[in-house]
């Protein structure tokens, strides 16, 4: 009887990517909090000349919501189970979608984030089968 429940070498992979789900989440979390407890809640911000309004509040809450579902989809990309992977990958696209409406105020910050999300749509979409347990 041979054992089918082996992990391949790529399933490294998957943890990696359930590690930075899960630090990627805290990250949006922290910007949110900050942003829902900041003493200002509209911004403007100038850019080539075009003044941008932001509403940090909406923002905040939106960060802060993502970034807890991301960190709790994390969580259960780690225990293996494949209804998680597919929420995560559509969470980080969100995030990474709403990162790129970031990208005037805080580009940095943003492109490291995206650039985070990619890795993690790479690793659950390419090696996140050898994981799965369910």
């Amino acid at each position: 009887m041979s054992d089918t429940s082996q992990k391949s070498g790529w399933a490294g992979w998957t943890v990696f990517g359930g590690i930075l789900l899960i630090v990627s989440g805290a990250f949006n979390a922290i910007m949110g909090l900050t942003a829902i407890l900041a003493p200002t809640s509209t911004y403007f911000v100038a850019t080539d000349g075009v003044i941008m309004v932001l509403d940090v509040a909406g923002w905040g809450w939106w960060h802060l919501i993502i970034g807890l579902a991301v960190v709790l989809t994390g969580i259960f990309v780690l225990r293996g189970a494949t209804w998680a992977r597919i929420v995560a990958i559509i969470l980080v696209s969100l995030n990474a979608i709403s990162q790129v409406a970031l990208l005037g105020v805080q580009p940095w910050w943003s492109l490291i984030m995206i650039a985070l999300d990619v890795l993690v749509i790479y690793a659950l979409t390419v090696h996140g089968k050898d994981f799965d347990k369910s």
